[in-house]
């Protein structure tokens, strides 16, 4: 079967909940490719999964695999697997009669099965471990057993739901570039639960982004960084700087000043957001071509430190690399690659404040200096 998955007009509400789990889900997810459900918890990534699935019954909408509607075919006889975040191994079964178990439930003689399984093992890295307890198993161990068994059921779909959560981060990389692995030879359809910002950029070529029960963008990893479809969507992507102010013939202005945003989207005129990415914000000496700004604070993050700026009456943050003297006070040269910025529409963000004091932050200065901007 043809491992496109699509899923049209999705809903689903369980008693007791004001508000829909799934509100109208559509989505696209080509064979052979990998997207990542992510959003924070509650959102509906787990419920689509087992929607998509068969353990969960939608209350409108379909879900189509290659075409074909699923509605009323067992979640056995869909052509998937499914991996959670606990490997659910059967304990009375060693290693590889737990692999063999996708084969036996297919009717595939015990032989069969186990000679197959075998080959799976050796595909997860576990050539050898056969006749071990899965009791026996490390954390890790047991999830490539899980992996592999859900594999040796040959799936059109592959579903994961949060699969390495547990593991250490070391382990997780390690996962990854198995998965990755596993991709090149096998090639499933993947949809895949995670929290993880940084391991959906990993794994997936693109996200869909939930909350609240709905998909706010689904789109590649690289469009959901650069080009954020809301603000919300900003937000939940990591994005830190929030400048208020109003496009003009292909600009924004602010208390920043004008800056050319990029020419491959036709930015609407009219007040609007201006998004730039921490990560891609450059700080330099002082004496550099760019916006000034003096440092009011630093914060290390492992092996990078976000710097808070103030430039012009904005309070803007970056991520720099560790290895120049930085401090606060210190009067610097910042830069923001125009490919960087990105706006969205500021007419609806009242929701997405708790107070005022969350507001994109301006001082006294910064509002001085946005007064009247676009006109």
């Amino acid at each position: 079967m043809n491992g496109t998955v699509t899923v049209e007009g999705l809903s689903k509400s369980f008693p007791g909940t004001s508000t829909p789990v799934l509100d109208d889900v559509n989505l696209s997810v080509e064979a052979g490719s990998c997207t990542a459900l992510l959003g924070p918890s509650g959102a509906g990534k787990s419920t689509l999964l087992r929607a998509v699935s068969g353990l969960e019954v939608p209350d409108a909408g379909r879900v189509l695999v290659g075409g074909q509607d699923m509605a009323g075919v067992k979640p056995e006889r869909r052509g998937m697997a499914m991996v959670q975040q606990r490997p659910l191994l059967f304990p009375h079964l060693n290693v590889l009669d737990n692999i063999a178990f996708a084969g036996t439930v297919r009717g595939v003689p015990k032989r069969t099965a186990r000679v197959d399984a075998a080959e799976f093992l050796d595909l997860v890295q576990l050539e050898g471990f056969g006749r071990r307890q899965v009791t026996a198993l490390s954390g890790g161990q047991a999830q490539r057993v899980a992996i592999a068994r859900a594999l040796a059921a040959r799936p059109s779909v592959l579903l994961l739901d949060e699969p390495f959560s547990a593991l250490d981060p070391e382990l997780r990389s390690a996962m990854h570039a198995l998965l990755a692995e596993l991709r090149r030879r096998l090639n499933p359809t993947i949809l895949m639960v995670t929290h993880d910002r940084s391991e959906a950029a990993v794994v997936a070529e693109n996200i869909a982004l939930f909350s609240g029960g709905r998909i706010l963008q689904h789109s590649s990893v690289e469009l959901m960084y650069s080009r954020p479809a809301s603000l919300e969507a900003s937000r939940l992507m990591g994005g830190a700087n929030e400048i208020p102010g109003t496009v003009c013939n292909g600009s924004h202005h602010s208390a920043l000043g004008v800056l050319p945003l990029p020419c491959d989207t036709a930015w609407p005129t009219g007040p609007g957001i201006l998004l730039a990415r921490q990560e891609s914000i450059e700080v330099s000496a002082a004496d550099g071509a760019g916006l000034q700004a003096t440092i009011s604070g630093l914060q290390g993050m492992g092996p990078r430190r976000l710097v808070t700026l103030d430039a012009a009456g904005v309070v803007l943050r970056a991520e720099v690399p560790w290895g120049r003297g930085l401090a606060v006070g210190e009067n610097v040269t910042m830069h923001i690659p125009t490919s960087a910025l990105a706006v969205v529409d500021d007419s609806d963000t009242a929701h997405l404040y708790a107070d005022a004091d969350e507001r994109p932050s301006l001082t006294s200065r910064g509002r001085a200096a946005l007064t009247g901007v676009g006109h």
